[in-house]
């Protein structure tokens, strides 16, 4: 019975440990060592049993001597002719030297007989490295996934979608460059900006430390030491330490230099309260938050005082940050978006740098006991009630360096479940005291949050307005969709024929204009998108404008109403959604101003579920424009901007609509929670004869000259960002 057991326990974990051989532009020494040499380095793997593997599998990668971290990419295919449909990502993180081991879960829904990795898109190498696959019972591979996922409620079929989001590529190889280019300062340039200073605040910086390996508090606190400008103080809490190395260096810091103050208390009081200690005893007009393995890079101080110089008022100033490995290895940079209040509702990001006016400080009663772990982010959304937004300034310079530890949520949010909670409070403590009526739960992903926005008890009615000239292959599963998938219930149709001439679509106007809540107007003039919506909504009769294009189909039954509960919120102008193209693909999740030279969708192209740019295409959050596709706003703002301007005849009135509204004072919303598929310009076409093409070129100089200031610096983008891609990258 026991060989039984065991013989059963051997089939259902059964592994394939694979040979290994060099395929493409990479080199092994010695049997052991691998050189890469870029972007198509391949490796062929080997499955000596030769039989086909079918459904899911625990793919563990075994390296050492890894010289820089990687995206490793694992194909399995039933060919040799790999596609993205066969990728499976592994992002491999260079923390120390010495060995590590990597796994995640694949899944193969059919029988898959050949396999590749590749080990980086860039120069590098390693001293050994082992693959092998672990064969996983159905019920053990949902069990370990779920682990890994917050939000525990979803059914089988999409835990797997949801755990593969978790492999996001890092950004390796030619950040590294960035860095060379764009963070190179000559002691010359510095000295003259310290003099042009024309204010020189005292930053009091609170560093709390508990148990902090030497060389990482030691780095710390040398990167404060380092600091260009030298009007600050460092405040270390030693949280009741039992590391003597620890603290013969908090005492030798502490006799060394009068402008470092050491607090030891006398219980372990954890991050908060330890925090606090060191509010108490700073004495800054302006406080700084630095963790203990962090570090700061040399010019933090210099570019915080130059903003307070520039911007008296400045209650808070934050930076764009990246990752440091231990072994020194800078990853990962997060460029930022300028103060966006509505991506602060789905994540904290603005973590690191942050430094704060002393007095809100203090007023606010420092850090909040009970909010470990997200202590910094129930600050920035308490923080975020009291004071003017234009008082918060963002850096766009990468002034933080996060240290990747174990058990830092640097590495993996994951290491602390307890910030997740506690982001989780802080959050629902925010939403409360904003009056604001909506629920807060998990996301799928460790530290994001997910609200939902009550609906009034009388749903206000929605007009949704649809263009059209003939096109009967998309119009009637635009209309059927909407009407057999909406679950939202009050709303009118208002269709604007614009010249339609097959009888047949002629007969389905017909049907629809006997319908109750539709209208069919005609107008025989020259296609403008702007005219031909503004007499459209002339007709219409509801507190809410909805437009959409023919060429949409509906597939998330709650797509009006998750647009409905954003546009009802008097801070809201336009409402954008989730757009994706006929493969699945993603056609529009907001839309950047300079892409392009001009504007462009963020993310476009990229998987219809994968996370994008720090998660910025699963998120909610406030752009400066999103299409016309698919847009919702209240009647009264889309009269008090006069509507769509009818000088853009077709390309770019969307984004000249969202700024309009937007220089009035309103937040233009993208959501990721209403979904919809675009064909993109089915019945119109597209702009490629010489007329056409003039007149493009007409609206795109039109727009510059309007709005060019705003275009060249997105402030919901990075200036360090592409400009020719759609893909947030470098």
């Amino acid at each position: 019975m026991r060989n039984l057991y065991a013989e059963i326990k051997r089939w259902l974990h059964y592994s394939i440990n694979f040979e290994m051989s060099p395929l493409s532009c990479i080199e092994q020494h010695d049997n052991k060592a691998w050189q890469w040499l870029g972007r198509t380095s391949q490796i062929q793997l080997s499955n000596k049993g030769g039989l086909g593997l079918k459904g899911y599998y625990m793919l563990e990668v075994q390296i050492s001597g890894l010289k820089q971290s990687v995206n490793a990419s694992f194909y399995a295919g039933s060919d040799d002719v790999f596609s993205e449909n066969d990728l499976f990502t592994l992002p491999i993180t260079r923390i120390a030297s010495g060995s590590k081991t990597v796994k995640r879960i694949c899944y193969f829904d059919s029988a898959v007989h050949s396999f590749r990795f590749d080990p980086s898109e860039e120069e590098g190498g390693c001293e050994n490295l082992s693959i092998k696959l672990i064969k996983l019972p159905r019920f053990r591979a949902k069990s370990l996934m779920l682990k890994k996922l917050v939000n525990k409620s979803f059914d089988t079929s999409t835990i797997y979608d949801a755990y593969n989001r978790l492999f996001s590529k890092i950004n390796v190889g030619r950040y590294c460059d960035w860095i060379k280019q764009h963070e190179a300062v000559s002691s010359t340039e510095i000295a003259q900006r310290i003099d042009n200073l024309t204010v020189m605040p005292l930053i009091s910086i609170v560093c709390p430390v508990y148990n902090t390996k030497l060389e990482w508090l030691v780095a710390c606190v040398e990167s404060v030491i380092n600091q260009y400008y030298s009007h600050w103080e460092l405040i270390l809490i030693d949280d009741a330490s039992p590391n003597k190395a620890h603290f013969d260096a908090l005492k030798l810091y502490d006799d060394s230099d009068s402008r470092i103050k050491v607090i030891y208390l006398d219980e372990n009081k954890h991050i908060s309260a330890a925090t606090n200690a060191g509010i108490e005893k700073a004495i800054g007009e302006y406080v700084l938050f630095l963790d203990h393995d962090d570090e700061l890079s040399k010019n933090a101080l210099l570019e915080i005082c130059s903003v307070i110089a520039a911007n008296p008022s400045a209650k808070v100033i934050y930076s764009d940050e990246d990752l440091i490995s231990e072994c020194g290895e800078r990853v990962t940079p997060h460029f930022k978006s300028d103060w966006n209040a509505e991506l602060l509702r789905a994540h904290n990001y603005i973590t690191h740098l942050c430094c704060y006016d002393m007095v809100l400080v203090k007023s606010l009663g420092g850090m909040r006991l009970g909010y470990e772990g997200a202590q910094d982010y129930d600050l920035i959304l308490r923080a975020s009630m009291v004071i003017d937004s234009k008082d918060i300034h963002h850096i766009s310079k990468i002034l933080y360096h996060w240290r990747m530890v174990e058990g830092s949520t640097a590495l993996s949010s994951s290491a602390k479940s307890y910030a997740t909670e506690a982001g989780l409070k802080a959050l629902r403590d925010y939403i409360a005291n904003n009056g604001l009526a909506a629920s807060v739960a998990h996301s799928d992903r460790e530290n994001f949050y997910t609200i939902k926005y009550s609906l009034p008890s009388v749903l206000p009615k929605v007009s949704v307005v649809i263009p059209t000239r003939d096109g009967m292959e998309v119009l009637r599963p635009c209309i059927e969709s909407l009407l057999s998938v909406t679950d939202y219930k009050n709303y009118e149709v208002i269709i604007l024929d614009n010249g339609s001439e097959e009888k047949e679509t002629l007969r389905y106007l017909d049907r629809l204009s006997k319908k109750e809540n539709f209208k069919i107007v005609r107008d025989n003039g020259q296609f403008n998108y702007s005219r031909i919506n503004n007499i459209a909504v002339g007709h219409s009769t509801g507190e809410f404008i909805c437009l959409l294009n023919n060429d949409i189909k509906v597939i998330d039954k709650t797509w009006l109403a998750e647009m409905v509960s954003i546009a009802i919120r008097e801070e809201v102008g336009c409402v954008g959604a989730k757009l994706l193209y006929p493969d699945g693909t993603l056609q529009h999740a907001g839309v950047i101003l300079g892409l392009g030279g001009y504007a462009a969708h963020s993310h476009r192209g990229l998987g219809g579920n994968a996370p994008g740019y720090f998660c910025r295409a699963q998120v909610r959050q406030q752009l400066s424009a999103v299409t016309g596709a698919c847009l919702l706003i209240k009647r009264d703002i889309y009269r008090e901007v006069g509507g769509l301007d009818e000088t853009f005849q077709v390309a770019y009135n969307d984004v000249d609509f969202c700024l309009r509204v937007q220089a009035l004072g309103y937040q233009n919303i993208y959501t990721p929670f209403a979904r919809l598929i675009h064909h993109e310009s089915k019945t119109r076409g597209w702009d490629n004869d010489p007329v056409k093409i003039k007149r493009f070129d007409r609206e795109k100089v039109l727009l510059a000259t309007r709005w060019g200031g705003v275009i060249q610096n997105d402030p919901f983008y990075n200036v360090n960002l592409t400009r020719s891609r759609e893909d947030f990258s470098i």
